[in-house]
């Protein structure tokens, strides 16, 4: 049988017990561990931005569960979910998460919060796209030039972004100016970077790693640039070994009163602005009026 990261993860907890037993005959609080842990996926941003390392400790005080984060593209992390192999997800994709829920394998869809994307890219901007109103108008000319560009290349929310924008540009982008980085938000920076190219990023990874790459904001404000996070839950009727109950936890925490006083003011002390605008009780038609 094929192995998961759920699989692992579970079965490394009931091997910590089983060696306590052999051990020592008595676990102590292991059994309580096994029953509290609660697997989060999620996206890379969420996690490259910091917003993670303030949020997940106030939940775990605040409930007793303890939290596993698996980051990775929102792709990746909505189909853990849809397969059980994690108990909720924080992710940046509507469509595709809208998909999943009327397929009846995640549940309870609910808004968290908001940024935007950016078109970001080299001061000297050669492709002249520098204050554009439309991304892809910016992108047109970036293809134009064959200036070069770096995509995520990874199935996440940026990159599904990035696909939709070169569709409605109707462009087609391939070639050695078009470079595919199959990583996560920070190091897709990074690299753009080194390479004197153009990327589409969120706003709050920008903004987390402005400092540790030479790239400007050059194209923002575009409505179609809206990023939008949700919370869903696994479906515990169709993966029974789901802890259903750390899921919602996780999920209601990220829509409270509390949490959402954290992202409201997350990132106002580092950078001069916060990192993602909340959006519990919102509808999603309203947001970015």
């Amino acid at each position: 049988m094929k192995r998961t990261l759920f699989m692992d993860f579970r079965c490394g907890v009931w091997a910590a017990l089983a060696l306590g037993v052999i051990l020592g005959g008595q676990v102590g609080p292991a059994p309580a561990l096994a029953a509290q842990a609660v697997i989060l996926s999620t996206t890379t941003s969420t996690q490259d931005s910091g917003l993670l390392d303030v949020l997940v400790p106030i939940f775990e005080k605040k409930t007793g569960y303890t939290v596993k984060t698996i980051s990775v593209g929102t792709g990746q992390a909505l189909a853990l979910a849809a397969r059980g192999e994690a108990d909720v997800c924080l992710v940046h994709a509507p469509d595709a998460e809208k998909k999943y829920v009327a397929g009846g394998l995640l549940l309870n869809r609910r808004l968290v919060m908001h940024n935007d994307f950016l078109i970001v890219g080299p001061k000297e901007d050669p492709a002249n796209i520098r204050g554009q109103r439309r991304a892809t108008d910016a992108l047109k000319r970036i293809a134009e030039l064959k200036a070069t560009f770096v995509s995520r290349g990874d199935d996440s929310g940026t990159h599904q972004l990035e696909k939709k924008l070169w569709k409605e540009a109707g462009v087609e982008p391939a070639g050695s100016w078009y470079l595919q980085a199959g990583q996560g938000m920070g190091a897709t920076l990074g690299i753009a970077s080194e390479k004197r190219a153009y990327t589409v990023t969120d706003r709050g990874t920008y903004l987390a790693f402005r400092k540790r790459v030479q790239l400007d904001p050059l194209v923002e404000k575009d409505p179609i640039l809206l990023n939008i996070y949700s919370v869903l839950e696994a479906n515990a009727s169709k993966f029974p070994r789901v802890n259903a109950s750390g899921g919602k936890a996780f999920a209601d925490f990220m829509v409270s009163k509390e949490a959402q006083e954290v992202i409201r003011t997350f990132g106002v002390d580092k950078f001069g602005e916060p990192l993602f605008v909340p959006d519990a009780g919102k509808r999603e038609d309203a947001l970015g009026e």
